[in-house]
This record gives structure tokens, C-alpha cells and sequence, in this order.
């Protein structure tokens, strides 16, 4: 799928697409909120697979959630996404939950094996490129590298929105997304796949929520948003130790692509390689990148809380 036909999709907010979602759910709450709110969205997306990324988080970095190893955050992730579902109630999607990478990928020919990579491959190899599999992937993509290196010809069954990287006005990268897997990145990037970077620092970094809309917009509505009002205010609690903060929902607007074009800006850029010292180069580029810079922050965020409030 060419970028000017990803464009034309987004207009043609009446079309429903099937969808894979990969996500670290248990390492920070935006995980959650982004699978809440495709959930919810289901009049435009057809839900194919939710996969449990890896992430590491020692002690070292200083982060809320801890773990010792990379496939402790994928099992992590992956009881995080089972927990969510039940508490919406939507116990039937079990199935189609996997456990994804227990490592990062050792460089950009070795794929790790994983059900979620394998699932991966078997829906994409089920579509193709006029209708293709839409894979968003809100984590270290290393299940996503390893399914295009386990079958190649997905490439053109797939397009990726990817949530990683930071704004290329920057040079540079170093968001966790990214840096946790370099070499999947690469994979990923080099692998010939359309993709739709959403940046982290510059660009989705503006979409903030506080407290105190948090706690409006969620208190006594339901349960799904009573649970994520909870889950919220004990995490921030901890990071921030304050009452007054606000919070970047990053996940959400990888999701939000898929819904219209109305709440984010795109435009069309050299794909960049990205190197393992972390920075840009579009040097020789082998194509292009649909590339996000900048998001509608007050339209998404009211059809996220509506949504929301509607969840039964």
C-alpha cells in the first residue's frame, strides 16, 4: 500500500480493516488505554490479535515497572492484557491473545520465535496488499521484525504504524520504543514494509492529559474507566509523588490512526536508516514513511473520553 493510498484509507472512515495490535502492556498505563480504546472501536477495526511485546526494565533505569529480563515484561504484558479484558468483559477475545519475544533480537537476521510472531505471519499471510493487515505496534517491535524475517513476503501484506522514534528535527532517537530493540527497528525499516511512524518526543509527546481531566472524565463512569482511573492515579502517584501532573497517553494515538484522518497530520518523508548510535540518516534511503508531525490533541482526547464513558 502506497503512502497516498494509506491517506485515501483515512478518509474513507467507513471501511474496516483488520488489525494486530503489539503491546508491552504492564509497562507503562497508555497500553492500556490504547487496547481499551480499539476495543472500543470496532466499527472500523477488526481485531486479529493482541500480542504481548518484551520490554526490560531494571532496577538501573529507574522505572516504576520493574523486571529482570525482557521475557519477564512480555509475561507481564501478557497478564496485563488478560486482565484488561476482563475487566471490560470481553473475555472472548482470550483466544486471541499471544505471548510474545522472551529476548530482543541479537541482530537483524536471527528472528525470535514466539507465538506472537507466528500469528504474525499466518493472519498476514491471509490478506494481501489491497487489503492489507494492519499491525500497530506500540512497544519494541522485536514480534514484528522477527514475523518479516521468518516470512519476507508479508512485506507486502502489511502496513505498520509504528509508535517509536522521536521527531526527526531532533537528528536523533531515544525513546524506550526504539532503543530497546535497535536491531528490529532496522529489520523492520529496511524490510521493504509501508509504514506510519508516529515520533514520540516532538510530536506525540504534546498528547497530555492531567489529573485533573483524567479524573473527570473517568470517575464513577464504569467499570473499564473506574479500573483505569485506579490504575492511573497509582502509577503517577509513584512516578510524579505529587497530585498535580500530567500524563502523555503515547499509545493511544498509534490506534487513532486507523480511525480518521482528522486527528493527526501526516506528510511524506525519506525513510530513515537508524543506527545503533541512535541517530538519523537518510543517506541512500530505500524509500519513503508516511510520517506523523502532528497530532489534533483536543479532537482525539474528547473520542477517547467518549468512548470511554460509552464502554458498558
Amino acid at each position: 500500500m502506497t503512502i497516498t493510498e494509506q491517506m485515501e484509507f483515512q478518509k474513507n472512515t467507513k471501511t474496516k480493516v483488520d488489525v494486530i495490535l503489539d503491546t508491552d502492556a504492564y509497562n507503562e498505563i497508555d497500553d492500556l488505554f490504547a487496547i481499551a480504546y480499539m476495543i472500543l472501536s470496532q466499527e472500523r477495526m477488526n481485531i486479529k490479535g493482541i500480542l504481548a511485546a518484551p520490554f526490560y526494565s531494571p532496577r538501573s533505569l529507574g522505572r516504576i515497572r520493574q523486571n529482570h529480563s525482557p521475557k519477564e515484561g512480555m509475561l507481564q504484558s501478557h497478564r496485563q492484557i488478560l486482565e484488561l479484558l476482563q475487566v471490560m468483559g470481553r473475555e472472548d477475545l482470550f483466544s486471541l491473545v499471544r505471548k510474545g519475544s522472551d529476548h530482543f533480537m541479537k541482530d537483524e537476521t536471527l528472528p525470535v520465535y514466539s507465538e506472537a510472531a507466528q500469528t504474525l505471519v499466518e493472519v498476514a499471510n491471509a490478506h494481501s496488499a489491497e487489503n492489507p493487515l494492519y499491525v500497530i505496534g506500540i512497544a519494541a517491535i522485536t514480534d514484528i521484525a522477527s514475523a518479516l524475517l521468518i516470512e519476507p513476503a508479508i512485506k507486502d501484506k502489511v502496513v505498520i504504524v509504528w509508535l517509536g522514534g522521536d521527531a526527526y528535527k531532533y537528528g536523533r532517537f531515544d525513546d524506550f520504543n526504539a532503543i530497546q530493540d535497535i536491531a528490529a527497528v532496522r529489520t523492520v525499516f529496511e524490510s521493504g514494509a509501508p509504514i506510519v511512524q508516529l515520533p514520540c518526543k516532538g510530536v506525540v509527546s504534546e498528547f497530555v492529559a492531567s489529573e485533573k481531566e483524567i479524573h473527570q472524565n473517568l470517575f464513577g463512569k464504569n467499570r473499564l474507566c473506574n479500573y483505569l482511573l485506579e490504575v492511573t492515579m497509582d502509577f503517577m502517584r509513584k512516578k510524579e509523588q505529587t497530585h498535580s501532573w500530567v500524563k502523555v497517553l503515547w499509545d493511544v494515538t498509534a490506534v487513532a490512526w486507523l480511525q480518521t484522518e482528522k486527528y493527526m497530520d501526516a506528510r511524506q518523508e525519506l525513510k530513515p536508516h537508524l543506527g545503533y548510535d541512535r541517530t538519523y540518516s537518510t543517506q541512500n534511503s530505500n524509500g519513503f514513511i508516511n510520517y506523523i508531525y502532528h497530532i489534533h490533541c483536543d479532537e482525539l482526547m474528547d473520542d477517547l473520553w467518549r468512548r470511554l464513558e460509552k464502554a458498558t
